[in-house]
This record gives C-alpha cells, sequence and structure tokens, in this order.
C-alpha cells in the first residue's frame, strides 16, 4: 500500500484548523477525511476505516474520549489508530487516552501542522 492510498480521519470542530491539516496531508498525498464532532467522527470511522484517526478531545455532541471509546467497541475500531490533538493537557483526559491506546497526543499550541505530518508518515510507514 502506497502512502498516497492512506487514509486519514482527522476530527475537530475548529473548522480553520481542521481545514488547514487536511490541506498539508492531501499535499502530501493522503486521502482525508473530515468530521466536526465526535457523532460524525465515528460513523465516519467505523464506515471508511481510515489508517489513522486525529481526534480533538473537547468537541460538541460527543467529546473525543466518548467517541474513542466508542470506536474500541466496534470490531475494526478497537484496533484503530488514533493521535489525540486536543487543547486540552488535562492529565485525566490524557490517562484516559492512553488506556485507550491512543498512538500520540499533542496539545495543539505546542506544534505547527508540519510535525503532525511528520508523525502521520512515521506512524503509518510501520502499517504492513
Amino acid at each position: 500500500m502506497t502512502r498516497s492510498s492512506k487514509k486519514v480521519l482527522i476530527v475537530d470542530d475548529e473548522e480553520s484548523l481542521r481545514s488547514s491539516i487536511a490541506f498539508k496531508l492531501r499535499e502530501h498525498g493522503f486521502d482525508v477525511l473530515e468530521a466536526v464532532d465526535g457523532v460524525d467522527g465515528l460513523a465516519q470511522a467505523t464506515e471508511q476505516h481510515p489508517d489513522l484517526i486525529l481526534l480533538d478531545i473537547i468537541m460538541p455532541h460527543k467529546n473525543g474520549i466518548d467517541m474513542l471509546k466508542d470506536l474500541r467497541s466496534d470490531e475494526w475500531g478497537k484496533d484503530a489508530r488514533v493521535i489525540i490533538l486536543s487543547n486540552s493537557s488535562d492529565a485525566q483526559y490524557i490517562a484516559e487516552a492512553v488506556q485507550l491506546g491512543v498512538f500520540d497526543h499533542f496539545v495543539k499550541v505546542d506544534w505547527d501542522i508540519e510535525d503532525i505530518v511528520k508523525v502521520i508518515n512515521e506512524k503509518l510507514c510501520n502499517i504492513n
């Protein structure tokens, strides 16, 4: 499977950030799906089976932790690769996300888009 066939789902209610990350990932040859909240994100994840999910924690309708719990109860979703992107550095959220098997966690103010692309490339290069 080539990198250009790798699918990334971005689940974030901040439209400008979501769009910026999606644009940059598309520039790097990824197929990109976008969701505005955990409800939409869960539906797209279980239907589309992305290779990686970038997941915000604080969102309306269903937050990222609740989406991740529901995802982990799905047969496909129990092994889905997830990176948390959030403004929250709350230790409880991070600990819960780690227990739910996330790849990584980034606090939004501590990185730029190129950092995310680099991490995604590294994570997806290890996929068979």
